[in-house]
């Protein structure tokens, strides 16, 4: 068995906890090291029709079109903890995209990804499980596109989708999940507060990931990837992130104090956080 033809096949199935399962049981499989299970690096895969696999439901919209419910009504909480699990969902399609998607890359690009899209499953595992507490499943809220879109734009560039996906979008959930939690606190619900710091913990380290396979890229590449960040952003119309900015995370994850400082004098400071996490 080849990882990367393996996460491709579970990259294809429509059902959440059935791909929650099946990345958790390949990563089993590749931390264990078993002789059965190969990286072939070279091959470039044939990509399915259909990209990614997901249930028909949750109805996908615009991102203005997601109404903003209160956490304080058992409704609103419930609405708030589903856009987190998309989020989670979908952080695990990207995963597994980058594990077959590109070829040629050192054997350590696609066990880190893997570990990503483990950890991922877990967290969508842990979402679901408590969005039944609340009476509801995955799928009862509509949802918007805005990870995969990008994933999907930057399909054709390796540098442009470590850039924009795991240091962009997926970064602002350092950003939005502490003030989450201070609203899901307030509203009682701490098994959720629990789940957003585990979430938070490993969060960190995807972004560390996606930070050191960036400067990667563009060390291969030859270029400097403060002004090529900029570049990209523009190239691609990436979303604009908005503060207040988790420093501490962000530097944990990677993140210098030049882009930090880049951050922050470019975009307005009594703009609210939003977009890789549901604004609070």
């Amino acid at each position: 068995m080849d990882l990367r033809q393996m996460a491709l096949g579970a990259l294809c199935v429509t059902d959440p906890v059935r791909k929650a399962y099946a990345v958790q049981s390949l990563w089993a499989q590749l931390e264990a090291r078993d002789p059965g299970l190969r990286i072939d690096a070279a091959q470039v895969l044939d990509e399915p029709a259909f990209l990614p696999g997901r249930p028909e439901r949750p109805r996908l919209v615009p991102a203005v079109e997601v109404p903003q419910r209160s956490p304080f009504t058992p409704e609103g909480r419930a609405a708030l903890l589903h856009a987190i699990a998309h989020i989670e969902f979908n952080a695990i399609n990207l995963a597994l995209d980058a594990v077959w998607r590109f070829a040629g890359l050192p054997e350590k690009f696609y066990v880190d990804w893997m570990r990503v899209a483990a950890e991922e499953a877990k967290h969508y595992l842990l979402l679901a499980g408590h969005l039944a507490t609340l009476g509801h499943v995955y799928g009862d809220f509509d949802a918007h596109d805005g990870l995969w879109s990008m994933t999907w734009k930057t399909r054709s560039d390796f540098v442009a989708r470590m850039a924009l996906v795991p240091r962009t979008l997926e970064a602002r959930g350092l950003d939005a999940t502490p003030l989450i939690q201070v609203k899901l606190r307030k509203a009682g619900d701490l098994r959720a507060v629990e789940i957003l710091d585990l979430i938070l913990r490993e969060e960190v380290g995807h972004v560390a990931i996606g930070n050191h396979w960036y400067r990667w890229a563009c060390e291969r590449e030859g270029l400097d990837p403060v002004p090529h960040y900029r570049t990209l952003v523009a190239q691609y119309a990436a979303p604009r992130l908005r503060p207040p900015f988790n420093r501490e995370a962000r530097l944990a994850a990677g993140f210098s104090e030049i882009e930090l400082s880049w951050l922050e004098e470019a975009v307005p400071s009594a703009t609210p956080a939003s977009g890789g996490a549901p604004a609070p």
